[in-house]
């Protein structure tokens, strides 16, 4: 899994639907998921950490887990099929029982901000989904990986 964290929302030019960008730790690789309005509005309250004055949905169900004693642990982005993502809810009540709850990307993730729990993508996800930020650090990497290759002779491989 990939740990990754919220880089915002950016509005698709052809037709302004919101895109949810989420960036690894490293800025590497990000991940670019289409939400809804609502959700892309609700992530950005969160982001700026601005309280309305009644609950949102995403405040509602974070109050409604507080009360019944269960804390989000973590969410995973766990599949994509279709162009659909998958994801999940990781939650811990108070005796320590851990559940796993079906979500949306959007609404798992404007969860995990205003409980401040880790989102992590899986793998799978990254190597078919992501793409990459920093080509330039990707193609420094690549050339000092080719000279070690270049470089390396079998006798390298035995003990002396």
């Amino acid at each position: 899994m990939v740990i990754m964290k919220v880089s915002g929302i950016v509005l698709d030019p052809q037709n302004k639907t919101p895109i949810m960008v989420l960036r690894d730790l490293e800025d590497r690789r990000a991940l670019l998921i289409w939400i809804g309005s609502p959700e892309a509005n609700s992530i950005m309250l969160a982001m700026e950490n601005i309280k309305l004055p009644r609950p949102s949905t995403h405040d509602l169900i974070v109050n409604i887990l507080k009360t019944m004693k269960y804390d989000v642990k973590s969410i995973y982005i766990t599949d994509m099929q279709d162009g659909t993502f998958f994801s999940k809810i990781n939650l811990v009540n108070s005796q320590g029982k851990e559940f796993s709850i079906d979500s949306r990307p959007s609404d798992a993730v404007a969860i995990a901000i205003r409980t401040k729990a880790n989102i992590y993508v899986s793998e799978q996800v990254m190597a078919s989904s992501s793409i990459p930020i920093d080509q330039t650090r990707d193609e420094q990497e690549a050339q000092e990986f080719k000279k070690f290759i270049d470089s390396v002779k079998p006798s390298d491989f035995f003990k002396s």
